[in-house]
């Protein structure tokens, strides 16, 4: 385990996360679970999301997900930001703005081609300013209009 982990508290679903979670991105698989009894429900676990490893629980409805964390999924390109998006969208999330999708879970994913982040480390902020102008109108980002505001720029 590294020295620092996320640690996810989930109202009750934290068995159906994992188990969402680990089918979804690869490089991913649940290493432990504690139960709530011999044959009781999942209470904790430590589990691995695309090489990431977290710590989770099944806290009651005391605790809620917000925007203010996120997880961040580098895309190498718009097929696979399509591929993370539509399994998000299969499960029932809801898109919000900026390539952002909450899970059914509460979690919110950001869902970056790797491309974006390319075009706005320009040296040119009028280049920049047109690819962030061109991103606040998405939901989930597009690369091909990205590069097309970075090229009219």
């Amino acid at each position: 385990m590294t020295k620092v982990t996320p640690f996810l508290m989930f109202n009750d679903q934290l068995e159906a996360a994992m188990a969402f979670y680990t089918a979804t991105f690869p490089d991913s698989q649940i290493r432990s679970v504690a139960r709530a009894g011999q044959d009781g429900p999942v209470a904790s676990a430590e589990f691995v999301v695309g090489g990431q490893v977290f710590m989770g629980y099944n806290g009651g409805p005391y605790f809620s997900f917000s925007e203010g964390f996120s997880l961040y999924v580098d895309c190498a390109d718009q097929a696979e930001v399509d591929a993370y998006w539509d399994k998000l969208l299969e499960a029932g999330a809801k898109p919000s703005q900026c390539g952002w999708i909450t899970d059914p879970f509460g979690v919110t994913w950001q869902i970056v081609p790797r491309r974006f982040m390319e075009l706005i480390g320009d040296p040119d902020p009028v280049k920049v300013k047109a690819v962030m102008a061109a991103m606040m109108t998405m939901v989930k980002l597009d690369v091909a209009a990205l590069e097309r505001a970075y090229a009219a720029a």
